[in-house]
């Protein structure tokens, strides 16, 4: 068989695979608890995005499957063994602050600019139109290939844990979900909820913390917190001169205004990609330093004492005495990806902890419970994902890096990270892409976009990665 020039043919298809990917991404596939039901368990915007693409490869003639609405699956190809591409359409919000409408999929300067782009529809599309080209090629395939479409990546992964409770587990595979050259090793990740104790305490006639929140999601940095505040017998003059002072003092944008014996009070931040919170301006925690230099209720001035003491300035867990360093995945981290407070009930924190393979996952949580418990808070909805690794030699690997190498002329090396991608979800599973070196990750923040020609890269590269692991 000649040789194929990968970059040649996908540059034909350039035009379609581009508005398809436009397509894609202007479905608001955010999960949405509202518009769920039996066959759109995660909202009727990840559903229509889900039967689009399935509605398309059905179109187009590959095997296709439904699973419930929980996820789907693309085939082609024959044999007993399945090579894996496991990608997702679900996005996580889109936040403020876009210079173009978030679902638009506008192109500026190169790029596509949408929700998704790059986490994880425009990528999605590039394997598909990988397949695609395998299949218009008619190149002889020893094995199928399976591109598994997940709905909840960026939520509980219910998607694959249903699907693979009905399915088969590939024997081998990649997620177009991340970095190039290849991603063989992954942190742990554990989101978990730290909850503060209902106290009965009497503060009539003093401030009160009426309300807080912060955040959408435990995997992205909060842009965006707010608070209200029951002045009591006080005036709400010095609160809002002090907070005036602090916005300015801290480079952030800000506002506060008074109504009915109450102070309103509003902090923007920065989002980014919960796995480096130090990427983004964590906005919840922002407001709970300032407000902390306040007297408060008990309840109140411990929640915020709590949140200012072992999380503001601290995302590597140090005052937790959790912190955690490893030469292949970095540190430790935590992510406040939401804080709340309500007088009634009481705080509630929803962390997103990223962890190195030399962590004793029970010790650390082990000592977490007991660092906090004399503030009166205690740890529930623990959901952990244990770290995952593949050896550097596996062919898989090994096979990769000659496509990336060939392709690019650039060395392969190989790279650890401290987020997960569904590559875990496979015993022998790596990420391969889309972000390429050098390139800005915009993952999870304002104006998200995906370079056309790296989309253009990616799709030749998952084209030949695709045909050398089942051919």
């Amino acid at each position: 068989m000649k040789s194929i020039d990968w970059q040649e043919e996908v540059t034909k298809r350039k035009g379609e695979l581009i508005a398809d990917a436009q397509q894609l991404l202007r479905i608001k596939s955010v999960l949405d608890e509202e518009t769920k039901s039996d066959h759109a368990p995660f909202g009727k915007g990840i559903q229509e995005a889900l039967e689009y693409l399935l509605t398309k490869a059905d179109h187009d003639q590959f095997s296709v499957k439904n699973v419930d609405g929980y996820a789907g699956h693309i085939e082609w190809g024959k044999g007993e063994e399945i090579v894996g591409v496991l990608c997702h359409i679900d996005v996580v919000p889109e936040g403020d602050g876009w210079t173009s409408p978030p679902y638009a999929a506008e192109i500026r300067d190169g790029e596509i600019v949408a929700r998704g782009a790059l986490d994880d529809k425009g990528p999605t599309m590039a394997a598909y139109y990988a397949l695609k080209l395998i299949k218009e090629l008619d190149l002889p395939l020893s094995k199928r290939v399976r591109m598994i479409i997940g709905t909840d990546e960026e939520s509980d992964w219910r998607c694959v844990d249903h699907y693979f409770k009905h399915e088969e587990m590939p024997a081998v595979g990649f997620a177009p979900d991340a970095d190039f050259p290849i991603i063989f090793a992954e942190k742990g990740i554990c989101d978990f909820e730290l909850i503060q104790a209902k106290a009965n305490v009497n503060s009539e006639g003093k401030v009160k913390l009426e309300h807080f929140e912060s955040g959408r999601r435990l995997n992205m940095v909060p842009d965006l917190a707010e608070a209200s505040i029951s002045l009591g017998d006080n005036n709400g003059e010095e609160l809002i001169e002090a907070f005036s002072r602090f916005i300015e003092g801290h480079e952030l944008e800000g506002s506060s205004r008074t109504e009915d014996g109450r102070v309103y009070l509003q902090v923007k931040g920065v989002s980014a990609h919960g796995m480096e919170p130090k990427n983004g301006r964590n906005a919840g925690l922002y407001l709970a330093q300032f407000l902390a230099g306040f007297s408060f209720d008990e309840q109140a001035a411990t929640f915020l004492t709590f949140v200012k003491q072992y999380f503001v300035d601290d995302s590597r867990g140090t005052a937790l005495g959790i912190a955690c360093y490893d030469e292949e995945v970095g540190d430790l981290t935590i992510n406040i990806g939401r804080l709340t407070y309500e007088k009634e009930t009481g705080g509630k924190l929803g962390v997103n902890l990223r962890y190195p393979a030399a962590v004793n996952f029970s010790d650390m949580m082990t000592t977490l419970t007991t660092q906090i418990q004399p503030h009166a808070f205690q740890v529930e909805n623990v959901d952990n994902s244990e770290p995952h690794h593949v050896e550097k030699e596996d062919p898989l690997v090994t096979t990769l890096q000659g496509v990336y190498e060939r392709q690019t002329g650039e060395k392969a090396e190989l790279i650890a990270i401290g987020g997960g991608t569904y590559a875990r979800a496979l015993k022998r599973g790596v990420a391969f892409g889309p972000l390429f070196p050098g390139r800005a990750d915009a993952a999870h923040q304002k104006d998200e976009s995906i370079a056309i020609e790296d989309l253009l890269q990616a799709t030749a590269l998952y084209a030949e990665a695709i045909y050398e692991l089942a051919k």
